[in-house]
């Protein structure tokens, strides 16, 4: 704690303590009284014990799913908290909206905001997905949505003291909300990822500059603390930050070299703990700041867990005692797989759901296609690992490649398209018989971005793929790209910076780097989100008029079943081993290849590649449906195998009868032998 709060919290102290002696001495003078006997000063103040309980990447995840306890039970919790502990405060670390399941998403996350406000949320910083429909979405819309669910300002679940009016130091959102509780004032600061420019559309936030977290926190902390009523004062400092590890050991996340490492080590000491969010973490640590340890927490996601902070604090000085914090599941599994929620659903937050479920019920339930089987992303739990290779990539690539090249398509047609993993929110399922519905298409890709066509250079699609090896200090590593058909490349997963990438091909040819390629990928990513910058740096950029689910249902409907696009259109190599080139790598359609008998079909090899046959065609709308012509020269390979198999045959047989003449010879010898020799013996 600042000397400046704590000779604030003893001054305002000494004036209650001179003000009650100064009236009891009036009040001796006036009205003489009887000596007392038993007279005592003041006693001290007892502790107050204030729980902070929070969330973090929520995304609309208002219908329970599994783990995933919905709007309603985390509302319960609350309600259970604040029966046990009237000093408690519901708060949220960011991504409250945005990413979300149908439910909300068809209807611009409206139930999430009212349901989180009939919950009591108190305060929220601002997430990186709070920006998904841009700045003035956010300021007009969701700003006042929350207002009304709420009755607080609304301004205060989107705070952000480190974004900026562009080009200035001017705060652009609201830096701190200050809230009574248990007679303490309570500010809360909010700071954002300052990698919030590459992960929104940057049309959405051209306006604005992200800043320091540390910088803007320790700012408005002394502001805070300075003893300055005008600019606001608080007894406790809480940070909020839309940032955090992907790590959840302590020890790792205290000495990491990140920009959040950096933040919950150098934040100010005025702030008394720290709850953080954007990595879909789950961690309770106590972390050495410039005064001493305090809790610092992030809370999974989708409302799985509730982080709880419980604060002892002396009341007099604004001196937090001790700190303590957990983390308060809020469905637990049973052995056989079922989830059962922790606390009993709140009745006002449960008919907001219900009522949510039934409006997108209504269009979600059309059926637009049928897939053959799951189309994943991935990880060993889909979803869980974005630098890896997924069906549902590569398929949602194959997508946005053909809505930007098949026949009804306007503009100057694509050949390769891409997609990050990061865009691709939910899996594909069977299920029963196969049938994708409107909501389950929706929830895939929920962002209705554009597909924005574009030209790059071989070049640049090569140095497009090296940004999958994300900068340094980024909460990933690594973010797989998905690649259309037609284009596959080899890399070492453990190489120098800019030298993973080792052969590209495209339409079973090496890529001609030099050449200009058209290219298709969502608004998002290509202008530069997730650090692909090389996408950003393309020439012609043009919207195709097509949203991502718009694409994707048309697409279904242009195929009677959709079936999940290979894996192993990008290959591992080991660089001490043969090199092989990419051209040589197994093919997607093992059927179709001359060299491939149908027992031996390759389709679930996880390290296949595009077929040659499929893929050899310039023309990028070309069907893959449609039959591979057979090059002039592919009968002659056949007679030339089969010539060389009959030999093959014809040598063995040789051989065969070679070893049988012997034979016979050594059997016509030893009855020879055995006829005379009995001869003898007679």
């Amino acid at each position: 704690m600042s000397a400046f709060r704590q000779m604030r919290k003893l001054s305002l102290a000494s004036l209650a303590t001179l003000s009650l002696v100064a009236t009891g001495t009036a009040m001796a003078q006036a009205t003489p009284t009887e000596e007392s006997t038993n007279s005592a000063s003041p006693a001290a103040a007892d502790p107050v014990t204030l729980d902070l309980v929070g969330i973090n990447d929520f995304h609309g995840r208002i219908a329970a799913d599994r783990d995933s306890a919905g709007a309603a039970v985390l509302a319960g919790a609350v309600d259970q908290l604040r029966a046990e502990n009237e000093n408690t405060l519901f708060l949220s670390a960011g991504d409250n909206i945005g990413a979300s399941t149908f439910a909300s998403a068809s209807q611009e996350d409206a139930p999430t905001i009212d349901a989180l406000g009939a919950a009591g949320l108190d305060v929220s910083v601002v997430g990186n997905h709070e920006f998904d429909k841009g700045f003035e979405d956010l300021t007009s819309r969701v700003t006042d949505r929350f207002a009304a669910a709420t009755g607080q300002p609304g301004e205060d679940y989107a705070l952000g003291a480190n974004v900026y009016k562009a080009g200035t130091k001017t705060p652009a959102l609201k830096e701190y909300a200050i809230r009574e509780v248990g007679g303490l004032s309570v500010g809360f600061i909010g700071t954002v990822t300052e990698d919030v420019p590459s992960l929104v559309s940057p049309s959405g936030i051209s306006g604005l500059d992200f800043g320091s977290e540390v910088e803007a926190a320790n700012r408005v902390a002394k502001e805070l603390s300075d003893g300055d009523d005008a600019n606001g004062e608080a007894d406790v400092i809480v940070l909020l930050t839309h940032n955090g590890s992907a790590s959840t050991d302590c020890s790792a996340i205290a000495s990491e070299t990140t920009s959040y490492g950096d933040l919950v080590r150098k934040a100010s000491g005025d702030i008394d703990a720290i709850f953080s969010g954007h990595t879909h973490s789950s961690y309770d640590c106590s972390i050495a700041g410039p005064d001493g340890e305090r809790p610092v927490i992030q809370s999974h996601q989708y409302g799985t867990t509730l982080g709880k902070v419980s604060l002892n604090v002396d009341p007099t000085t604004g001196e937090v005692l001790n700190a303590s914090s957990t983390r308060l599941p809020l469905a637990t599994e049973s052995a056989d797989g079922e989830w059962t929620a922790n606390y009993e659903a709140n009745p006002t937050v449960a008919k907001i759901v219900e009522e949510a479920e039934a409006e997108a019920e209504v269009v979600g339930s059309v059926e637009v296609g049928k897939i053959s089987e799951d189309i994943l992303r991935g990880g060993d739990v889909p979803g869980s690992d974005r630098g890896v290779e997924s069906t549902l990539g590569n398929t949602v690539a194959d997508i946005h490649l053909w809505a930007t090249s098949n026949e009804d398509f306007a503009g100057e047609p694509a050949q390769i398209a891409f997609m990050n993993p990061g865009g691709l929110r939910s899996d594909l399922l069977y299920g029963e018989d196969g049938t994708v519905t409107y909501k389950a298409a929706a929830e895939v890709q929920p962002f209705a971005n554009t597909l924005i066509t574009f030209d790059l250079t071989g070049a640049q699609i090569r140095e497009a793929l090296e940004q999958q090896w994300q900068p340094e200090g980024s909460e990933r590593n690594k973010l797989h790209l998905g690649i259309s058909d037609g284009l596959s490349y080899t890399y070492v997963e453990d190489a120098a910076t800019g030298e993973h990438i080792q052969e590209i091909t495209f339409n079973g040819e090496p890529l001609d780097e030099s050449a200009t390629f058209r290219v298709a990928a969502n608004a998002f990513l290509a202008t530069g989100g997730d650090n692909f910058t090389a996408f950003a740096e393309g020439a012609n950029h043009a919207d195709s008029g097509q949203i991502d689910l718009d694409a994707t249902v048309n697409y279904f409907k242009a195929h009677d079943v959709v079936e999940p696009a290979p894996l192993g259109r990008a290959a591992a190599i080991d660089p001490e081993a043969p090199s092989e080139s990419p051209s040589e790598l197994p093919s997607e359609n093992p059927d179709e290849s001359p060299t491939a008998s149908p027992s031996e079909s390759t389709s679930e090899d996880p390290t296949s590649s595009p077929s040659s046959d499929e893929s050899n065609s310039a023309e990028p709308t070309q069907s893959s449906d449609s039959p591979a012509e057979p090059t002039e020269d592919s009968s002659d390979d056949s007679n030339q195998q089969d010539n060389e198999d009959l030999a093959d045959t014809g040598f063995s047989a040789s051989w065969i009868g070679i070893v049988a003449g012997v034979i016979v010879l050594a059997g016509i010898v030893l009855l020879l032998i055995r006829r005379f020799g009995n001869k003898a013996g007679r």
